[in-house]
C-alpha cells in the first residue's frame, strides 16, 4: 500500500530514481532504463484517481472564517437544539461529534463547539474552485458529489509512482490555490470503487494507493462498513446470512455475491473488489430523485408545511428534466411531532415523532402541472386528527424514473403537444437557474423559501442550485 499524509509533500526522496536504476534484477534480467519501467507491470498499473475533501462544508468555513481555524465547529442547518450537524471539522470530531450528530448531544459532547448555520451558496462556490484545481493537474471524468470527484488515468498517468505524483500535486494544488483549510484524501487504484475505498483509509490528508499486487493483503485489514453501500442496515442483513468480515465476503465467488445481494449490484461488487475496472453502473440512469426538509418550529403547520412540500417538488421536478429523466412515481413522506413520553419513538432529528408515506403511480411525466395534481392527492391522503397537527419533516420523491430514450407517450398525448410542454419548462428552468428559483414558480410555495432555503448534500452535485 502506498501511502503519503503530507500534502503538498512529495511522498517518493527525490533520490530514488538514481538508486533504483542502479539496483539488479533476480534471474539475471537487465537493469531498467528508468523508474517508469520499474513501476509499469500489470499489477502496479492504475486507472483511477479519487479526491474526496475533508470536513469539507466546516473546512469552507474555516477557510472564510479564520477565527475558527483550530475551533471544534459543527455545521447545522438551522440554529436550533433539536435539529443535527451536517458536517463537523476535525475538532470537533475528536470529541465524537460526527455528521448526523443531535446538536444538543454534541454540545454535550464538546462544550466549546462553535455552532454555523450552512451557507450552501459558498460551498458551492468553492466546489468549483477544488474541480479547477484538480484539472489543473489531471482532467476530472467525473464530479461525483460536491465533495467527491474521479479522475481517469490514462497512458503514462497510470505507473504506480506517476499516479501517487499526480495525487501529490491534486492536494497541493487544492490548498494552494483555493485554501490551506482545505485539505483532501486521494485513492489510487484500478476501478473507480477501489479508488473511492482507498480515499477513505488514510483521514485526513492522506493518500493510499491500491495496486493490483497488494489489493488482497489491503482488502483483508478492512471492515464490510468501510466498503461505499454498505451501511448499517445492510451490514445487518449480510451478518444474518453469515457474511460477519471481510474474508468473509472475498471468499465468496460472483454467483454468491451476486446472490447475497439478490442483486446486479452483488456482481458488479465482486468484479471491482477483484480490481476489475467495470464500470457499467455508469450506463445506467438514476433511478430516483428527492429532497427533504426539517422544518424549523414556527413552520410546523399544514399550511406551511405544504408549502415546503411544493418547494420540494419544484426542486426535484427541475433535477428531472435536467437530466432527461421522466418520473413513474411520486411519494410523500411526512413526520409528525408528538408529546414526548417514555413509549414514543424519537427520530434521528431528535424529535418524538410519528411517521407517514404514501406513494402513487404516474403515467411518465416530468411537467410540474401533473407532478403538482399528484402531490396534491398524496397531501389530502394525510392522517389527521389532532396528533398530526405538528409535521416537522416533509420529504418529497419521484421514482421509477425513465431516460428519454425509453419514455413511451400516454395514450392520449400528442408528440406535438408534449414537445410543445417540454420547451415551455425548459425555458422556466433556464430562467429560474440563472435568476433564482423564485422567479417563475407557483404562488403556493412561495411562501416556503426563506424557511426551507437550498440545501447541498453531500452527495449531491450542485449544477442547479
Amino acid at each position: 500500500m502506498a501511502t503519503s499524509s503530507n500534502s503538498g509533500m512529495s511522498p517518493i526522496p527525490e533520490e530514488w530514481p538514481e538508486e533504483l536504476a542502479t539496483l539488479g534484477l533476480e534471474g539475471g534480467a537487465r537493469e531498467p532504463d528508468n523508474l517508469a519501467e520499474m513501476d509499469s507491470s500489470p499489477g502496479a498499473l492504475l486507472n483511477w484517481l479519487f479526491v474526496d475533501l475533508n470536513s469539507y462544508f466546516a473546512s469552507v468555513e474555516q477557510q472564510v472564517r479564520p477565527e475558527l481555524r483550530g475551533r471544534p465547529v459543527g455545521v447545522v442547518p438551522m440554529m436550533a437544539d433539536t435539529t443535527c450537524c451536517i458536517a463537523a471539522s476535525y475538532e470537533a470530531k475528536a470529541f465524537g461529534v460526527r455528521t448526523g450528530t443531535i446538536v444538543a448531544d454534541a454540545k454535550r459532547m464538546c462544550p466549546e463547539i462553535v455552532l454555523v448555520e450552512g451557507r450552501h451558496e459558498i460551498y458551492t462556490e468553492y466546489h468549483h474552485r477544488v474541480v479547477e484545481a484538480v484539472e489543473s493537474c489531471v482532467p476530472v471524468t467525473a464530479v461525483c458529489s460536491i465533495d467527491e470527484m474521479a479522475c481517469r488515468l490514462m497512458g503514462r498517468e497510470r505507473p504506480l509512482l506517476k499516479a501517487i505524483e499526480l495525487g501529490t500535486r491534486a492536494k497541493a494544488a487544492i490548498r494552494e490555490h483555493v485554501g490551506e483549510m482545505l485539505r483532501s484524501s486521494v485513492g489510487l487504484a484500478t476501478n473507480r470503487y477501489l479508488a473511492k475505498v482507498a480515499s477513505d483509509m488514510e483521514k485526513p490528508d492522506g493518500l493510499v494507493a491500491l495496486p493490483l499486487d497488494i489489493l488482497p493483503e489491503a482488502l483483508h485489514t478492512l471492515t464490510l462498513r468501510d466498503l461505499p453501500g454498505i451501511g448499517a442496515r445492510t451490514e445487518k442483513r449480510l451478518n444474518e446470512k453469515g457474511i460477519r468480515t471481510m474474508d468473509d465476503l472475498l471468499a465468496l465467488d460472483r454467483e454468491q455475491t451476486g446472490e447475497l445481494w439478490g442483486s446486479v449490484w452483488g456482481e458488479r461488487m465482486w468484479h471491482w473488489l477483484q480490481g476489475e475496472d467495470v464500470e457499467t453502473a455508469e450506463l445506467e440512469h438514476q433511478k430516483s430523485i428527492s429532497h427533504s426538509h426539517v422544518l424549523a418550529p414556527e413552520m410546523r403547520t399544514a399550511e406551511k408545511a405544504w408549502a415546503v412540500a411544493h418547494k420540494l417538488l419544484h426542486k426535484a421536478a427541475m433535477r428531472l428534466r435536467s437530466q432527461g429523466l421522466w418520473a413513474s412515481n411520486i411519494g410523500l413522506a411526512i413526520g409528525f411531532a408528538v408529546p414526548r413520553s417514555e413509549n414514543t419513538p424519537v427520530s434521528r432529528f431528535g424529535v418524538p415523532a410519528r411517521g407517514w408515506r404514501s406513494e402513487i403511480k404516474l403515467h411518465e411525466c416530468q411537467d410540474n402541472q401533473m407532478l403538482i395534481a399528484a402531490l396534491r392527492r398524496l397531501w389530502e391522503s394525510r392522517p389527521s386528527g389532532k396528533q398530526y397537527d405538528s409535521p416537522y419533516f416533509i420529504g418529497v420523491q419521484l421514482n421509477n424514473l425513465v431516460p428519454d430514450r425509453l419514455h413511451t407517450l400516454a395514450l392520449f398525448d400528442g408528440l406535438e403537444e408534449e414537445q410543445s410542454r417540454t420547451r415551455l419548462l425548459v425555458t422556466m428552468d433556464q430562467i429560474n437557474d440563472k435568476y433564482g428559483m423564485s422567479t417563475l414558480a407557483p404562488a403556493a410555495m412561495l411562501t416556503a423559501y426563506k424557511a426551507a432555503p437550498t440545501r447541498i448534500a453531500f452527495h449531491s452535485i450542485p449544477d442547479l442550485f
